[in-house]
């Protein structure tokens, strides 16, 4: 597999330290050391009070390497245990022909857009020529998913498992409404290789595909969560959850409340035993700008629901989801730490 670092170590190399993780993922130190650590590093990490903080891998999107080894440093690094699999690590090491879209200037451009932000002259080219890209590549990996061997999605997840970090969800871009069921199919199979439980994605806004996705997903004994932005209500997710037993809610707490929605703990509280995984992020109300903040600047009630997991013992994982700036002379890795320390101090 191509190293887009070179300061990367070979897989084999990676393999073999890995195994040899301890617990100073927790500071800015390299992983490698005594193997006797292992087991207690995998049963909490940041597993805080009963409360499983995660993160999305979408939050190292800014970092150069993105190959698989690399997120999981990305993922020790930052002192977490458990992670919402982005598709890309995992179909690159599994052997998905190599992506021609530079995703780091990509992402910010499809936020803008999405957002109703303007985009000038260059950006709108330069984001409509990156969709006619990605428009030829998915035809490509359509054909390879259709052979990928689930064989490396198992050998991915015992790589990370045996570093100490569980793979609870997989966000492949293989659920769409023109993914044929084959391709949706191939995704639930890679998730379950990879150890997860749930496969997530964006709300289709369309009953037919929820019901789609809801019954194929009975078929592999997954589930699947459905994530919004500010287009979550209380009742967003109502039908999707009425389908079908496996259908659920990937909330995010910080759209929820840019979104205007007034009663999240509340709304947290009901659709608890809905919600298979929830993304924590710092946002303000619709009243102060609905700005991506710093962790404790925004109007996301994070210390209150944190609290509230612990003590109702909700089992859902709290997945941080890095969108703020990042500040100067800082990177994805630092501001996740930060993050994380922000949830131990909530839940201490």
């Amino acid at each position: 597999m191509k190293k887009t670092d070179n300061s990367s170590v070979s897989r084999r190399q990676f393999l073999t330290n890995a195994a040899l993780v301890t617990g100073s993922v927790f500071g800015a130190s390299k992983i490698f050391g005594a193997p006797a650590i292992i087991s207690d590093l995998y049963k909490t990490g940041s597993l805080i009070k009963g409360v499983q903080i995660g993160v999305i891998t979408y939050s190292f999107r800014e970092m150069k390497d993105q190959s698989a080894e690399a997120t999981l440093q990305y993922i020790l690094d930052s002192g977490i245990s458990a992670t919402e699999l982005m598709g890309d690590p995992a179909e690159v090491y599994a052997g998905r022909p190599q992506n021609p879209v530079d995703f780091r200037s990509f992402f910010p451009l499809m936020r803008k857009r999405r957002e109703k932000q303007p985009l000038t002259d260059e950006e709108n080219k330069k984001l409509d020529e990156s969709e006619a890209l990605m428009k030829e590549y998915n035809a490509e990996v359509k054909k390879w998913r259709l052979s990928a061997p689930m064989n490396k999605f198992e050998e991915f997840g015992k790589m990370y498992k045996k570093a100490g970090v569980k793979i609870y969800g997989f966000k492949p871009s293989a659920f769409g409404k023109d993914n044929s069921d084959e391709e949706v199919a191939y995704g639930m199979k890679a998730a379950k290789a990879l150890g997860a439980n749930q496969v997530t994605l964006e709300h289709p806004s369309d009953d037919a595909q929820t019901l789609r996705l809801g019954k194929i997903a009975e078929k592999y004994g997954v589930k699947v969560g459905y994530h919004g932005h500010e287009q979550q209500t209380p009742t967003f997710w109502d039908t999707a959850l009425a389908q079908s037993p496996a259908n659920g809610m990937n909330l995010d707490l910080g759209h929820f409340v840019a979104a205007g929605n007034i009663e999240p703990i509340a709304f947290v509280n009901k659709m608890h035993n809905n919600i298979l995984s929830m993304h924590i992020k710092d946002r303000q109300n619709a009243a102060h700008g609905k700005g991506n903040l710093p962790w404790g600047t925004g109007d996301t009630p994070l210390v209150e629901v944190l609290k509230m997991m612990r003590d109702n013992k909700y089992k859902f994982p709290a997945t941080v989801e890095l969108e703020y700036k990042i500040p100067e002379g800082s990177d994805s890795v630092k501001e996740v730490q930060k993050c994380l320390e922000y949830c131990k101090r909530a839940l201490s």
